[in-house]
C-alpha cells in the first residue's frame, strides 16, 4: 500500500498519474490506484470512476456507516474516503495499491494496517510556487485557492508522520524518487513471499 499525500498543488496527482503509467518495458501499470469517492464537484478534466467516484453527501454517509470506507476525511468542506472491496481484492490478488490521500486518510490506515503502508509525503518548494502552481491549474476560483493556500500549512505540519519527504522543486526527479521508494518497499524482506522456501532450498 503506497500512500501519496500533499497540500493541494504540490504534484502528487502528476506523480500518481506517472506511476500508473506502463513503463517503457513494462505491458501493464507498477500499481493499481485505489479510485476514492468524494462528496466534492467534479472539474471539467476529470472523468466520474477515473479521478474519484463522485457522489451525494446521502450516499457517502450510507458508505460510511456500512463500513464500506477504510478511511474518510472532510477536506476544505467536502468529504472523501476509500472504497474497501476494491482495495483489499487488489491485495489479495498480489498487487500494489496506490493511495492519493490526505493526513487524516494516511492516519486512519496506519491504524488498519501499518505494517503494509510505505507513505510518502511530497513538499512544494515554496508556498509562492505552490500558489503559482493552483492558478496555473484554472479549475479553482481565487477564493478557493485562497482556503486551500490556508489549508496547506494544517497539512505540511504532519509531514514528520510519514515515512519519507519529498521536495518536489523538479516533477521528473521527484517521480524517479518514489520509483526508489517503491521499489524498495517492494523488497522489504516480509513483503516477498516464498522468499523463506528459496532461502531454506538454496542452503539445503
Amino acid at each position: 500500500m503506497l500512500v501519496l499525500s500533499s497540500p493541494s498543488g504540490a504534484g502528487k496527482s502528476s506523480i500518481a498519474r506517472s506511476l500508473l503509467s506502463p513503463g517503457k518495458d513494462a505491458g501493464a501499470p507498477e500499481v493499481t490506484l485505489s479510485v476514492s469517492v468524494t462528496t466534492r464537484p467534479r472539474r471539467g478534466s476529470e472523468v466520474d470512476g477515473v479521478h474519484y467516484r463522485f457522489l451525494s453527501e446521502r450516499d457517502f454517509a450510507v458508505m460510511r456507516e456500512r463500513d464500506e470506507l477504510l478511511e474518510w476525511a472532510e477536506v476544505h468542506g467536502n468529504f472523501y474516503g476509500t472504497p474497501r472491496g476494491p482495495v483489499e481484492e487488489a491485495l489479495a490478488a498480489g498487487r500494489d495499491v496506490l493511495f492519493d490521500i490526505d493526513w487524516q486518510g494516511t492516519l486512519q490506515l496506519y491504524e488498519k494496517a501499518r505494517e503494509d503502508i510505505v507513505s510518502v509525503f511530497i513538499l512544494p518548494p515554496s508556498m509562492a510556487e505552490l500558489k503559482s502552481r493552483l492558478e496555473r491549474r484554472a479549475e479553482d476560483s481565487p477564493d478557493v485557492i485562497e482556503r486551500r493556500l490556508a489549508n496547506a500549512r494544517t497539512e505540511i505540519a504532519h509531514w514528520q508522520e510519514y515515512d519519507y519527504v519529498i521536495v518536489n522543486d523538479d516533477l521528473n526527479r521527484a517521480l524517479a524518487d518514489v520509483r526508489a521508494i517503491l521499489a524498495a518497499g517492494r523488497l522489504k524482506r516480509e513483503r516477498r513471499p516464498g522468499l523463506e522456501a528459496f532461502v531454506r532450498t538454496l542452503v539445503e
